[in-house]
């Protein structure tokens, strides 16, 4: 090594930035991206940027989404448990994509630290390349940024972005829903992605209270907020021809997430009754003393995805969904309320 390059490598690194480090990072995400790549991917792992041959549509549309999983992440950094936090990233940003029906094609990352830490990388990114495999989604590329002074300690972001592809003719935003349609709900595994926040204000962060036991949760509640998101990808696609509008219930709840795909001047009713809100919402609600209405615009309350049909075909898709529920219906709008909870 000529020793001008040497001298910049010891000066980058007494800034905080280690070269070497980055390029072992690096060395260990390929071989996770490379189990998840589809034989569309041409430019394999390292290059510049990710080709993708784009083939087998008559009228393709191209769909894009990005996202985070919010403070989450300061979970999963107190209990030193890094591996499902990329699976909760790339469900989150399929189930967003799927909405309209697209087909996740592929996905890239952005991990940003103050220090780099290999092994953590690593995890991370075998949680994403898990998730990618499974939905069928190629990882395809992505970046790490070592920043300190921005970052501190041990502290990290994380961050998705999806490309997925759906014909035009089978778009589905929710135009062609009515008055009297069926609203099925799909459980959620937990909070999924949204709500940290509030959760850490109430029950702390530190080790101690993370993982502290619960009867009602089964389990500690460090093992229960950081269930990973659910995915409803495969258990929706082969439904599609009956479903009239998606909604993924993330940040802002059934209240927020639902009015997003229904036409104007109709509302969504839903009987609280009809579902399981799931005991972590429960012990959220008592612990933190949090109104009910605030429940329902912070967290998903046990419905990750929302599902309207015709009544004539919702015992079609109840039967093809053994954990889905009829747990509402679309009614015309009378005052300003697009969504009902009784």
């Amino acid at each position: 090594m000529p020793e001008e390059v040497g001298q910049i490598k010891d000066a980058y690194a007494r800034a905080g930035v280690n070269i070497d480090v980055a390029a072992r990072v690096k060395e260990l995400i390929g071989k996770h991206a490379r189990s998840t790549l589809r034989p569309e991917v041409l430019s394999g792992v390292g290059f510049f940027g990710g080709l993708f041959e784009f083939k087998g549509y008559h009228h393709p549309v191209l769909v894009s989404s990005v996202d985070g999983v919010g403070t989450k992440l300061k979970i999963a950094g107190a209990l030193g448990k890094h591996d499902t936090i990329g699976i909760d990233l790339v469900n989150h940003c399929v189930n967003d994509t799927f909405t309209c029906g697209a087909e996740p094609l592929f996905f890239l990352d952005y991990i940003a630290a103050g220090k780099l830490l290999p092994e953590q990388v690593e995890a991370i990114v075998r949680g994403l390349a898990q998730a990618c495999r499974e939905a069928g989604c190629a990882l395809i590329g992505g970046e790490t940024a070592e920043m300190p002074g921005l970052y501190t300690g041990e502290d990290y972001d994380l961050v998705g972005f999806i490309i997925g592809v759906v014909e035009k003719e089978g778009i589905i935003m929710g135009k062609t829903i009515m008055v009297g349609d069926t609203i099925i709900g799909l459980p959620s595994s937990g909070l999924h992605t949204n709500g940290y926040s509030l959760v850490r204000k109430i029950f702390g962060e530190s080790r101690k209270a993370l993982n502290a036991y619960y009867s009602e949760l089964g389990r500690t509640l460090g093992e229960e907020l950081l269930e990973p998101h659910r995915c409803y990808y495969h258990q929706l696609k082969p439904l599609l021809p009956v479903i009239k509008g998606m909604a993924h219930i993330t940040g802002g709840g059934l209240v927020d997430n639902v009015p997003r795909v229904l036409p104007q001047g109709m509302t969504a009713q839903f009987h609280s009754r009809a579902w399981t809100v799931l005991p972590i919402f429960r012990l959220i609600q008592q612990r933190g003393n949090v109104a009910q209405n605030e429940m329902f615009r912070v967290f998903n309350m046990g419905i990750g995805m929302v599902v309207i049909c015709s009544p004539d075909n919702a015992d079609r898709l109840t039967k093809a969904l053994p954990d889905a529920k009829v747990i509402g219906e679309v009614v015309k709008q009378k005052g300003e309320a697009r969504v009902i909870i009784k």
